[in-house]
């Protein structure tokens, strides 16, 4: 009971320690005179816990409630803000201090204690803004020197003032707002900020409209939310052309627009609508493009405007609204926003539609701002005819033929026609190119034949394919020419042997090495590997051969005794389909053995010294 109620007068004490003061505790600091008595105006008392035990330190069991002291306080200093008292201050003589923000650490001296009696002060006004709360440590030690407190802390919280004006964040703001807006269309907003407590009337902050010029045609065109200065079109009646521009003088005040006010300044322009629709120079055109061109310029179509010059009401856009069901034409702005420009995006097609009628509106990159009736313009686009290549069809001929085809057998018929309908012209036909020189075509018929013997492992085949171009001529006084592509792919056929890539070996005459030597065939696969081999004449007296596991190299060995000389071998190698080829293999037979191939120089020619050595 006797913790609670201390509690309760603390509380109670908390309420009245701001009306405080004590002029002999100011009269002490400027005069730095003896220590000042007590005032007699009541402050709260902050009692450290009592303790069952005298001579020992006792831990707080409870949390000491803030000190709420108001900033700019006019004194007079040192104001006496609240009273620590020692629950053994009848036992023994207690001596206070305080440490911490204002007293010890900056702003040092800031808050400062009666040593002997435990009055707490503030030696100068607070300023929350600068700092809105101090955190205390109060110490009492008995005179003897014997700590019997802990330290209490003490929290002193600012008390914010009306004491900041609202300061809109701009000097001038700026705004637009279009002609055509209709009331209630908000279009800006002014912010001001308060530096006093966002959690107290001192920094709620309303708006109001205190001017407008010019005042026409009503002193009130505009108005604005007073909480959050959305500024919105008042009522109708703005126009561009007689009142461009509008100033603003705008106020801000907190206490709920009841206490310091701020002014600032808006400054709204009012920009063009889109209420004249552009309209078309003429209503129609007609013109001529030439068939089978992409990209090129039909007609430029120019508009008038009434709105401001560069502004969005003023930049023309079109659509093709008829006539362009094929998708062969598109419309586009000009560079001078001013004019719609009708392009080809499709080669047009004389033989198909020589004529084209277009309906073209005219619009603006903003909508309207009331109902318009928009213009349009029909334009007639007459085809031309011109003298079109003749047309291989397909465009790239594919046939398959056995490389040793005949000379003279017939490959295929290539034939182009005359897309010019209208025109009664005659095709011929000529190669055009033939790398190797393979094929001929009739100039009539367009039939193609074998000129020379095919070959499927010529360099100018690749991946068993040959290509030719044929070419397509019509007879008009200016001719066209029509390309396609013949794609022969030539089948293989056996018309290759085996052949030893290695034409010269080395080995010693005593326990020889085998010898690895590689066949190759330029057939394909079904007319190679796996490839034979048999020995021919007195040579398989002297030397032996074996197939590798993979069949397509030869291990040579030399199974008799030879002098050192140079030796010739003659070998056969057939293909799988039994296809063969003889070949004669330089042998170099040196005096020495096994592997280590090393021919001595006494051994050779003396007209013709050789030397032989290891690789």
């Amino acid at each position: 009971m006797h913790t609670e109620y201390n509690m309760i007068v603390i509380a109670l004490l908390a309420l009245l320690q701001i009306l405080a003061t004590d002029a002999k505790l100011s009269a002490w600091l400027k005069h730095k005179g003896p220590e000042p008595e007590e005032t007699a105006v009541a402050v709260a008392v902050l009692e450290f816990p009592a303790s069952s035990a005298v001579l020992r330190r006792r831990k707080r069991e409870w949390v000491i409630p803030p000190i709420r002291t108001p900033e700019n306080d006019r004194g007079p200093f040192p104001k006496h803000i609240v009273q620590i008292s020692s629950s053994f201050n009848k036992e023994a003589k207690m001596v206070y201090s305080i440490s911490g923000e204002g007293a010890d650490l900056d702003p040092k001296g800031l808050f400062t204690v009666n040593r002997n009696n435990g009055s707490l002060y503030v030696t100068r006004a607070l300023d929350r803004e600068a700092k809105d709360k101090y955190v205390l440590q109060a110490h009492s030690i008995a005179a003897d020197g014997e700590d019997r407190e802990d330290p209490m802390e003490i929290i002193v919280v600012v008390i914010d003032m009306n004491d900041n004006t609202p300061v809109f964040i701009q000097n001038t703001f700026l705004g637009t707002v279009p002609e055509a807006s209709a009331m209630g269309f908000e279009f800006m907003t002014v912010t001001a900020t308060d530096a006093d407590d966002p959690n107290t009337d001192n920094a709620d902050i309303r708006y109001s409209i205190l001017s407008q010029s010019p005042q026409e045609p009503v002193p009130a065109m505009f108005t604005i939310n007073p909480v959050t200065g959305v500024i919105r079109v008042n009522t109708a009646g703005l126009d561009r052309e007689k009142y461009p521009e509008y100033t603003l003088k705008v106020a801000a005040g907190d206490m709920q627009g009841e206490g310091r006010v701020g002014t600032g300044t808006a400054v709204i322009t009012v920009t063009d609508s889109n209420d004249k629709a552009p309209k078309f120079e003429k209503t129609s055109y007609s013109v001529s493009i030439p068939e089978n061109k992409v990209g090129a310029v039909v007609v430029k179509m120019p508009v008038t405007y009434g709105d401001e010059p560069q502004s969005p009401a003023w930049t023309a856009k079109f659509r093709i609204i008829n006539g362009n069901s094929g998708g062969c034409f598109a419309v586009n702005t000009g560079p001078s926003k001013q004019e719609g420009i009708i392009t080809t995006v499709k080669p047009l097609d004389f033989e198909q539609n020589s004529k084209f009628t277009l309906l073209v509106v005219a619009e603006n990159d903003v909508p309207f701002a009331k109902p318009l009736t928009t213009s349009t313009t029909a334009v007639t686009v007459n085809v031309l005819d011109v003298n079109e290549a003749p047309v291989f069809d397909p465009e790239e001929q594919i046939i398959s033929k056995p490389e040793d085809v005949a000379v003279g057998s017939e490959l295929t018929v290539y034939t182009a026609t005359d897309p010019d309908t209208a025109r009664t012209q005659k095709v011929t036909y000529r190669v055009g190119s033939d790398p190797a020189g393979w094929v001929s075509v009739d100039g009539e018929t367009g039939l193609v034949k074998v000129s020379s013997p095919m070959d499927r492992e010529s360099p100018f085949v690749k991946d068993d394919i040959y290509k030719a171009l044929i070419l397509a001529m019509d007879d008009d006084p200016v001719p066209a020419t029509g390309t396609g592509t013949l794609v022969i792919e030539l089948k293989d056929v056996n018309d290759n042997a085996p052949t030893i890539e290695e034409r010269e070996i080395r080995v010693c005459n005593k326990q020889s090495a085998p010898v690895l030597l590689s066949v190759m065939d330029e057939d394909g696969p079904g007319f190679a590997a796996p490839y034979r081999v048999e020995l021919l004449g007195d040579s398989k007296n002297i030397w032996t051969t074996v197939m590798d596991e993979t069949k397509t190299g030869i291990r040579l060995t030399l199974k008799t005794a030879l002098q050192q000389g140079d030796y010739s071998i003659d070998l056969r190698v057939y293909d799988n389909l039994s296809f063969y080829q003889d070949s004669t293999i330089l042998a170099s037979v040196c005096d020495c053995t096994g592997d280590k191939v090393h021919c001595p120089p006494q051994s050779l020619s003396p007209d013709l010294v050789y030397y032989c050595t290891a690789e």
